[in-house]
């Protein structure tokens, strides 16, 4: 998993809601986004600007973040995302601090390669989960989960329960559907042609 090196600087918390909200406010007003660091001996509560974290947001890809705030470092993952519902602007960011020995459940990308025989026989190759979440510590959680799909004929399906990946554990259910080859109308064309022949 690559690493994105991020700056944060401390923020202090109002005692007052009221207080809070408007420093919340002030902050987005100033480009920059109210943050908090969980799992750690404690709590840090602190900013981002919008541009640092455009790249880590706005992508596919999964990062290790080293998080540097006043001075202090920490590995961490993001583990939540919070946008206003109107104008998708990026509101909060949750991280999670992670260790070299602690497992983190991880949401992570899957792409399929190689060619369905069912692709072959006319039918259509689906993606139905475009990630699988994947228990592990966060040294051994690949970039992405590659699912080799040659074998998959017809009208098939591949389900969570039957990928193994070594060192990980996949959390999903185990009969949820990852991706599947449908039956185009011209397959069931040339199967009904083929039956009557």
């Amino acid at each position: 998993m690559k690493t994105f090196q991020l700056e944060g600087k401390g923020r202090e918390i109002a005692a007052r809601s009221c207080d809070q909200k408007r420093a919340l406010k002030a902050m987005r007003k100033n480009n920059e986004i109210p943050a908090v660091l969980y799992g750690g001996e404690k709590v840090v509560h602190f900013t981002v600007t919008n541009d640092a974290v455009r790249k880590l947001i706005y992508t596919p890809e999964i990062f290790v973040v080293e998080l540097t705030i006043d001075g202090n470092k920490s590995m961490a993952i993001v583990k939540d995302l919070q946008f206003q519902p109107v104008t998708d602007a990026l509101l909060h960011i949750d991280f999670l601090e992670v260790f070299p020995e602690k497992p983190v459940v991880m949401e992570v990308p899957v792409a399929l390669e190689g060619h369905a025989e069912g692709v072959k026989a006319g039918g259509k190759l689906t993606l139905q989960m475009r990630k699988l979440k994947v228990k592990a510590t966060y040294g051994q959680i690949p970039e992405k989960l590659v699912i080799n799909v040659d074998h998959l004929g017809l009208g098939k399906t591949l389900q969570v329960g039957a990928l193994h990946f070594e060192g990980l554990e996949l959390m999903n259910a185990k009969n949820a559907v990852v991706c599947a080859v449908q039956l185009t109308r011209a397959a069931r064309g040339a199967q009904a042609a083929q039956a009557k022949a």
